[in-house]
């Protein structure tokens, strides 16, 4: 009898555990759901606070820079990072020196490249550089041009070979240096146009520029950079210390500056152009690049997010939970998954993923709409899912950049007025 009790008690104590186990793993199931569908539907919720404040105005006001003159005139170093390839150089040089703003200096690193000469070696407020040892990372680039500098600049500007800024881009940067940021991240617009995969590009800019720069600026939160187009206070730069120099330059100096300074600030108009990539190769090696700089330096979200909950800031917290998200394509195929999945396990949820599947790509299409007005941009996007299968590819290469520079080409020769005349 005391046997047959104690096995009783035993089966039950089991199951229980059994029963407990279970309800874990279905918990740790919906959470990741849960997480998944907050990143899927966060440019829906966005798009919503964006038409609440065109309907009412008055709402999430934007902070506007003043337009009276400005207090003082920061000294601006524009350092161009070009690796192996002076051709784009020539143009951007130009464009910096038609600004209508006058107190910077341009310094140029000619990494891996056999010559110096671009033209503008003469200027006073242009000094090439050229590393003895090809340096063969940005980061060296950048601090390589730092201690080059020939006077105490207040702000570095980050810019690649292949960009162009328009002429009132210091001006406007000026204006929010007085207003008390201390690093802006810029506009990134597209220089060409001339391909599928240059417009879907462009396409995807103009949705990350609103959903990590726009609607974040317009609530008074911290923007995401780019790697490129970056204005930062010199000495809040040099705060920075590296580790790894393959990749993840914008990852690594958006999670540490972030948490230094109250706002990392977005000025749309400041227009730098960027060259959009023109082929589906091109696209392979920029994503494979991009997403293997995504896992390599995830750790980082997780500390700009635990920081935040330390603080008790929502900037932080929501900069962090930002920079844990995956990347739109693994979204879109955990969406699917999770879809699929729910068919046995719960129905009214797999309604929910299809509901999820179809406001992403809706909210997609109208964020591109808003924010561009080339159309050849908007109609490029029935090409998406050819950009997906590239992105795919790019996922199962990511390994390559580990052992390599992965640098994308770029070949289109434009200069600044003969853009804005287009």
């Amino acid at each position: 009898m005391h046997c047959l009790t104690a096995l009783q008690e035993g089966s039950f104590l089991c199951g229980k555990k059994q029963i407990n186990m279970w309800s874990i793993l279905f918990g740790c199931f919906a959470a990741i759901q849960l997480l998944l569908a907050a990143y899927l539907l966060q440019p829906t919720f966005l798009l919503l606070i964006y038409g609440i404040k065109k309907f009412f105005g008055f709402l999430f006001a934007k902070k506007k820079t003043n337009i009276e003159a400005p207090g003082k005139n920061y000294s601006f170093a524009v350092i161009i990072t070009a690796h192996k390839n002076l051709q784009l150089v020539p143009p951007l040089v130009d464009s910096v020196l038609r600004q209508t703003y006058r107190h910077f200096k341009v310094y140029v690193v000619a990494d891996g490249c056999d010559h110096a000469n671009i033209g503008y070696n003469d200027d006073p407020q242009v000094k090439v550089l050229l590393p003895e040892v090809p340096l063969n990372a940005k980061i060296r680039s950048i601090d390589y041009a730092i201690n080059q500098f020939d006077a105490a600049h207040d702000v570095m500007i980050i810019l690649d070979a292949d960009n162009l800024l328009h002429p009132d881009y210091l001006n406007v940067l000026n204006r929010y240096f007085n207003k008390g940021y201390r690093a802006v991240q810029t506009n990134m617009l597209a220089k060409n146009n001339d391909s599928v995969y240059a417009q879907l590009d462009a396409a995807g800019n103009y949705f990350s520029n609103f959903i990590d720069r726009r609607m974040r600026m317009e609530m008074g939160l911290s923007a995401n950079i780019w790697g490129l187009g970056i204005a930062i206070e010199t000495a809040l730069y040099k705060q920075v210390i590296y580790r790894n120099f393959l990749g993840g330059f914008d990852k690594k100096i958006q999670a540490d500056i972030v948490k230094l300074i109250p706002q990392l600030a977005y000025a749309e108009d400041a227009k730098v152009y960027d060259e959009k990539i023109d082929s589906g190769d091109a696209l392979e090696t920029q994503r494979t690049r991009w997403i293997n700089a995504y896992f390599k330096y995830f750790k980082y979200g997780w500390d700009v997010l635990l920081t935040g909950l330390r603080r008790g800031s929502f900037n932080l917290v929501f900069f962090g939970f930002n920079l844990l998200r995956p990347p739109l394509f693994l979204q879109v195929v955990g969406a699917a998954f999770f879809a699929f999945v729910n068919y046995w396990i719960s129905p009214v949820w797999m309604l929910g993923w299809i509901a999820a599947m179809i406001l992403f790509p809706l909210s997609f299409f109208i964020i591109v709409a808003v924010m561009s007005t080339d159309k050849k941009t908007v109609g490029a996007l029935f090409y998406l899912p050819v950009f997906f299968i590239r992105q795919v590819k790019a996922f199962l290469h990511i390994g390559r950049a580990n052992k390599a520079f992965l640098q994308t080409q770029n070949n289109k020769v434009i200069y600044i007025q003969d853009l804005l005349n287009q």
